[in-house]
């Protein structure tokens, strides 16, 4: 068994996202622990305000929210009362045993697994630590279930998890509600990719069929640090409504990006000098600018290069699909912005001209099918805290506090 823990500050999102999954029928609520009327019976306001009410009790504690997932290897099967066990005996040995849950099972991937929704907020006001609770607790409490119920344990489960596969729906206007769809697509690409600036991230999202809007310049939206989320089409038409950042679960905001832009600028480092060893060896033979797309796509690298409406290139950007890293050519060196770049390029040949939209499609293959990725990826997206980003980010802190003399 492997179990997953993400603290927040929002009942209402963490709820919202197993709700959803059974409206979608991909989850069902199997218990719901410390309620007066059984599972069936409660409305979403009643599964809310009990937890909000409990919240309510501390006010100063910004972190009321216990998203917990465990998880189980394919084929190890498991009844609803077995799953309603586990996840009592589990609460029970993290300290949450008088702490009224909700239970999800869900069905949206190729595992077993469950979700349950907490506050760790007490009825008399007393917080719940949340330190190391991950590494300590949570560990004692997994490795004694996994004894119990007879389970596979965790440090076997690695030669498995290759087998795991789900899959991130692109973007498609009208096929879901527009605000779940973007959340769903940006829970995943915020954790699992590494991009240091707006630009950098909508390369990600527009594999998705999403971007990323400030407005223009001169707008009010801009000079307010606004943004706002847009579904597109697959030649990046924006469709339908924007959704603003703030009433999205996790709240993407600007101020929330340009916090992560600064600690993926640590994350990403390891792996800048591969990339460029990659680029100097496709660059090591002439090419044209959809040739130079093709080879790098062809090594896991897929390349977008903005052109204005005179076909002129101006920005490049490179997204290490292996390692989720984002780099702006530029940052990779001079060599790699976008001018230098374009001065190399061959031109096109003009039999190759009626083949162009081919090409194209087949650099955006992702526009027309599902995109895939591990489901360690997927688990750790939603439910992990990136161990390597807070050590990173705290590495990052002692360099600013050092450099501020502190």
């Amino acid at each position: 068994m492997v179990a997953k823990i993400k603290s927040g500050k929002s009942l209402t999102g963490a709820l919202n996202y197993n709700e959803n999954k059974v409206k979608q029928g991909k989850a069902v609520l199997i218990a719901a622990a410390g309620y007066p009327k059984d599972p069936a019976d409660l409305s979403f306001n009643d599964k809310l305000f009990r937890l909000t009410d409990l919240a309510s009790m501390n006010q100063r504690s910004k972190t009321n929210t216990v998203h917990v997932s465990l998880n189980f290897p394919n084929g190890e099967y498991l009844t609803d009362e077995t799953l309603r066990g586990i996840a009592g005996d589990y609460l029970e040995g993290i300290g949450f045993k008088t702490q009224p849950y909700l239970v999800y099972r869900h069905e949206d991937a190729g595992h077993p697994h469950i979700h349950i929704v907490t506050t760790n907020i007490k009825r008399d006001g007393e917080r719940i630590s949340l330190h190391y609770l991950g590494q300590n607790e949570s560990e004692k409490s997994r490795k004694a279930i996994e004894i119990k119920y007879g389970l596979t344990k965790a440090e076997q489960q690695p030669k498995i998890k290759a087998d795991f596969k789900a899959h991130i729906d692109l973007a498609e206007y009208g096929k879901a509600e527009t605000k779940r769809t973007i959340t769903n697509i940006l829970g995943f690409t915020l954790r699992a990719y590494k991009f240091t600036s707006v630009p950098e991230l909508n390369a990600v999202l527009q594999q998705y069929n999403i971007q990323a809007d400030r407005g223009t310049k001169d707008s009010r939206m801009y000079a307010r640090d606004g943004l706002v989320y847009w579904i597109t089409d697959k030649q990046g038409n924006k469709l339908g409504v924007p959704i603003k950042a703030s009433t999205i679960y996790g709240k993407p905001t600007l101020k929330t990006l340009e916090e992560k832009f600064r600690l993926n600028e640590q994350l990403r480092k390891p792996f800048k000098a591969a990339i460029i060893k990659i680029l100097d060896e496709v660059l090591a033979k002439p090419q044209t600018k959809r040739s130079f797309q093709q080879a790098l796509y062809d090594r896991g690298i897929r390349c977008f290069l903005r052109q204005n409406d005179e076909g002129c290139i101006y920005g490049a950007t490179f997204i290490d699909q292996k390692n989720k890293v984002v780099f702006n050519g530029s940052d990779l060196g001079k060599a790699y912005s976008a001018n230098l770049l374009s001065a190399r390029f061959l031109p096109e040949p003009p039999y190759k001209a009626a083949g162009q939209q081919h090409d194209h499609d087949m650099l955006n293959d992702n526009a027309n099918s599902q995109v895939t990725v591990g489901i360690d990826e997927l688990m750790e997206v939603l439910f992990a805290p990136e161990q390597e980003d807070l050590a990173a980010l705290n590495k990052f802190k002692k360099k600013k506090r050092k450099g501020l003399n502190l």
